[in-house]
Parts: C-alpha cells; structure tokens; sequence
C-alpha cells in the first residue's frame, strides 16, 4: 500500500517515520530546505528514538492509496486544490485548529478527521525531534475510511483509536490550544509556565471559561480548564507550535484556532472578549509592527 504524507514537517515526517518502520511505501511532499534535506541526506530521527531512513520525497503530490494531511491549517485550501491533480482514496487530517475537515470535504467524497497529542519538531531541515509519545484520535468526516487509516496506523504501533464523534475531540483539542499556544506565544514561556505563573493562569482561566461556554452552547460538555492545566503540566518543557512559529517570524493558526472560537462565539451571541484579544494580539505579532 502506498501512503503519501502530504507536508513533511514535524508532524508529517515522524508519522511518515513510523509508517515507513512499519512497512509501507511513503512518499514525502515536502517544500523548501525540508525538501532538499530529505532528498539529499534522507530523513534523521533524534529524542525519544535515535535513528535514519531514507526517504522518497517529492514536491508535488503523486496518486496512492491514502493520504494524510499534515500542513499548517492555513495551507489546507491550497493542498486540496494540488492533491485534487492526483488520485486516492481518501484523506486523513491530522491537523491543528478547526474548519480542516470542512475544507477537504468540498473537494474529496472521502474524508476521515483526526486528532493526535504525539509530539514532534523541527530541529533542522531533514532532522525532527521525536518529543512525545501520544494517541491519535481518529474518524468518519464523509464517507466511511477511518478503519483502513486505523489498520494501517495500528500495525504501524501508532496508538490510535476511532471514535463516534471526530469533531467534538477536533474542538476539545480546540478549546486546548486556544489557551495554551497564544498566550505561550505572546509571553513567550514554555507550556509549564500556564499553570506555574498565578498570573498567566488568570488569563488562561478566563480563556478557558469562554470556550466551555461556547462548547457548552454547540452540545460539547468539556472542562477545558482541568484539560488545560492537565496538559501544560504534562507538557512542561514543551514549547508549543505557534512560539516556535512566533520565534520564527512565520504565520501561525491562531485563525483555525481563537479565530473559530471567536466565530462561533459570535453565532451564539457569546461576548468571547479573552479569545478575542490573544487572536488580535498574535495579529500584532504576525504583523511584526516595532
């Protein structure tokens, strides 16, 4: 079976990683130096697994069996349009933020969501650092693929599950990164510092309360602030994806993410004002105005 890994950043190249090791054909699409990297010395894996493969990696999608989707949320509209070029059969998101799986299914009849807590970055290009072991949360979209994503995840030892209800745990995950990555962002900390720092916590908090209201409204009963907390201290040392993009002058997606809960605040009459403010603070950053 032939599986594309459709952006090979962090994420992408650690699941391309593991499905390598578990015997299938993966194609990379990569860009830029990640690109040259993993075409010129193959794919170099540091942290919780020391090892290197190497790699078939190309800069435009090729036809295969399944396709996951691992790019920064705000590329999704244009990777559906590339991956549209190529067949397969479905495609699975293992993205960040909200309104992915809505994006695709405009394009493919069969879309499976996903969620994932494993943890990779970026040390250099063709080099991830395997940070974090965690679950994939996996399931139905549009059409009915999410067993042939959990078959070959599954006998790739990733620990994965499929579940009723993809986009309640698409917003879960949500309501957890719009607390914890802009305000780690904007104070520039560690994902510890949310529940060491009384008075980062405030602002958490306060965060957190707006996105149970909003989840609360749309039928999700979830105590994000307990999940908050849960995370920033399993988490500790972590610094999360939209610091390491702040740190690096790149766009974030702080728009999948307070900017969902900002809409959807707004379809409920819902004054989200802390959502409100990080999504206008990261702006400020992204537009790098001294």
């Amino acid at each position: 079976m032939k599986i594309q890994i459709m952006g090979a950043g962090a994420l992408g190249c650690l699941y391309g990683y593991m499905l390598s090791k578990g015997g299938y054909e993966v194609v990379f699409v990569a860009k830029g130096e990640q690109y040259k990297a993993l075409e010129e010395k193959g794919l170099r894996i540091t942290g919780i697994e020391e090892d290197e493969i190497d790699v078939y990696v190309t800069n435009r999608p090729e036809s295969s069996d399944l396709v996951f989707l691992t790019v920064k949320a705000y590329d999704t509209m244009n990777a559906a349009k590339m991956l549209r070029s190529v067949k397969f059969d479905a495609v699975c998101s293992l993205q960040n933020g909200v309104g992915n799986e809505e994006i695709l299914a405009r394009f493919f009849e069969n879309v499976v969501g996903g969620v994932t807590t494993y943890g990779a970055n970026i040390a250099e290009p063709g080099r991830i650092v395997y940070a974090g072991r965690g679950r994939t949360l996996i399931g139905n979209y549009r059409g009915e693929y999410a067993e042939a994503f959990y078959e070959v995840l599954s006998s790739s030892k990733v620990n994965v599950e499929v579940v009723d209800d993809i986009n309640e745990r698409i917003w879960e995950k949500a309501a957890i990164n719009a607390v914890i990555n802009p305000i780690t962002a904007i104070c520039r900390v560690r994902n510890g510092m949310i529940a060491e720092m009384q008075e980062i916590w405030e602002i958490a908090e306060r965060t957190a309360i707006e996105c149970e209201e909003i989840l609360s409204r749309m039928g999700y009963e979830i105590d994000v602030r307990a999940m908050v907390r849960d995370v920033a201290l399993k988490t500790s040392e972590n610094r999360s994806s939209m610091l390491q993009d702040v740190e690096k002058g790149k766009k974030t997606e702080v728009e999948f993410i307070n900017g969902a809960f900002v809409k959807m605040a707004e379809k409920f009459g819902i004054n989200a004002v802390y959502n409100r403010i990080l999504l206008n603070l990261v702006r400020g950053i992204e537009l790098g105005v001294d």
